[in-house]
């Protein structure tokens, strides 16, 4: 893969879900993976996410959801993507999310999936399938 600058990756805590921990050691990872990472912090909304996003040109938006709304969520994020232009950038999902759940955000337009567990190795090779 060739690519003029370094892929850039916004992690994102949306709502009020105040467990940032595993956020913080997923963009530490994907730092040291050669990605661009930038971490908003806690209790973003989706609308600061997507102003965020547009601001440092990102190429992906990684969610890290824990409060069991990624489905909601996700799905709203999308249609404001869309809405803003944005829907080339890729979106993954983190956290606590249910094996059952993952076909239907893959469904609604989430690139990618990792649920609570996954090893950086996975998460790595997930983002790199994007490229």
């Amino acid at each position: 893969m060739e690519t003029k600058n370094k892929i850039r990756i916004l992690i994102a805590k949306p709502g009020l879900d105040g467990h940032d921990k595993g956020a913080k050691i997923v963009a530490l990872a994907l730092r040291d993976a050669g990605y661009e990472v930038i971490y908003s912090g806690l209790h973003q909304t989706l609308e600061q996410i997507i102003q965020t996003a547009a601001q440092e040109s990102v190429d992906v938006i990684g969610l890290s959801i824990m409060s069991g709304a990624h489905l909601p969520i996700s799905e709203k994020l999308i249609a404001m993507m869309k809405e803003k232009g944005l829907d080339d950038i890729f979106l993954t999902v983190g956290g606590v999310i249910p094996y059952q759940d993952i076909p239907k955000l893959k469904e609604m337009g989430v690139s990618e999936v990792f649920p609570g567990g996954t090893s950086f190795e996975e998460i790595t090779k997930g983002m790199n399938r994007l490229f």
